[in-house]
């Protein structure tokens, strides 16, 4: 039995998200402690992607750490890159409580959070005493009360900010606790979007003498036509990368479970199928113009594998680690390193 297997079922006696605080309290705790984790990192096998040299294909999803407070803790647990976030320009607190929910039956979380976190200035100064030196995401939204018509100038702010201080930069348009904050994967809307954040990127590159890469997260809630339409504007505007995908508002798999009715995102699991589906369509339509980060129901090894085998180059883990523990980033390592 795993260390995490035996705390696991006191963690799941908590409410899931003070769990979620204690277990990033605890890796922060153990890093400043000088604690050792067992790291399969070296085992993996490096990569180059959007310019960046990744020493294995596994990743950190952004939502488990949005304010940047664990980052030396996670590294330590052998992940290839880290992504933060998602941030926003002021601070703001979220949604009402309770708004995180275990699905253990099914492996499954449904959130609600809406972008809690302590704004974009915070996790810059949380930044500054990091000693991570490794492959860094910032992923990046707009605040709750900022119109969608006004929508660009929050996440060029983001942009400025995060510019110096990211290996990417990650634009999340397809979080569903935002209200209409998916009305951005729209044409004309992520047209806008996508010329207004290449021209700044393009001015920050000048600005700072390096160029970080941009991605954008999109939903698995999306029809054939809208992902051709996507993948058009990702290759129209030369985005760097995509990341597919964000948690879906769909509860298939999961209908028998009293907290189905909850309001929120559904991830874990249950959403393997439908973002892999996506992953698959997406592979399609970009025909390796731009590279693919899987997120979505990656609960093994043999999911993240099954990612790279729709079409992805790197994938990303987060409501599987909860259910797993560590060992399984170790195991997608050596899943995806042949």
């Amino acid at each position: 039995m795993t260390p995490y297997a035996l705390i696991r079922p006191f963690l799941f006696t908590l409410d899931a998200e003070r769990a979620h605080e204690l277990t990033l309290s605890l890796l922060a705790i153990g890093d400043s402690l000088g604690l050792r984790y067992p790291s399969p990192a070296s085992s993996g096998k490096a990569i180059e992607v959007m310019g960046l040299q990744f020493p294995n294909r596994v990743g950190l999803a952004a939502g488990l750490d949005k304010n940047g407070t664990a980052i030396d803790g996670l590294s330590r647990l052998g992940f290839g890159f880290l992504e933060v976030g998602t941030v926003t320009p002021r601070a703001q607190p979220g949604n009402p409580k309770p708004r995180l929910f275990r699905l253990p039956e099914h492996e499954a979380i449904i959130n609600r959070m809406g972008f809690n976190n302590w704004g974009i200035d915070a996790l810059c100064q949380q930044l500054a005493h990091v000693r991570y030196r490794g492959i860094l995401g910032i992923n990046i939204g707009k605040n709750v009360d900022t119109p969608i018509e006004q929508a660009v100038d929050d996440y060029l702010i983001c942009l400025d900010k995060a510019y110096p201080l990211a290996s990417y930069v990650a634009a999340n348009v397809s979080s569903p606790n935002t209200k209409n904050l998916r009305q951005l994967q729209g044409d004309s809307e992520l047209d806008a979007l996508l010329g207004a954040l290449k021209a700044r990127q393009a001015a920050l590159a000048d600005r700072h003498g390096k160029y970080v890469p941009l991605a954008l997260k999109i939903a698995p809630d999306l029809d054939a036509g809208q992902i051709v339409n996507i993948a058009a504007a990702l290759r129209r505007h030369r985005i760097d990368a995509v990341i597919a995908t964000n948690t879906t508002l769909g509860r298939e798999g999961v209908e028998a479970s009293p907290l189905a009715a909850e309001a929120g995102g559904l991830s874990g699991s249950p959403l393997f199928e439908k973002s892999t589906s996506v992953i698959r369509s997406l592979a399609q339509a970009l025909a390796g113009e731009l590279p693919i980060i899987a997120a979505g129901g990656i609960t093994s090894g043999a999911r993240a594998r099954a990612k790279l085998e729709a079409g992805a180059t790197l994938v990303q883990i987060y409501s599987g680690l909860i259910y797993q523990g560590p060992q399984l980033v170790g195991e997608c390592i050596e899943a995806t390193s042949s």
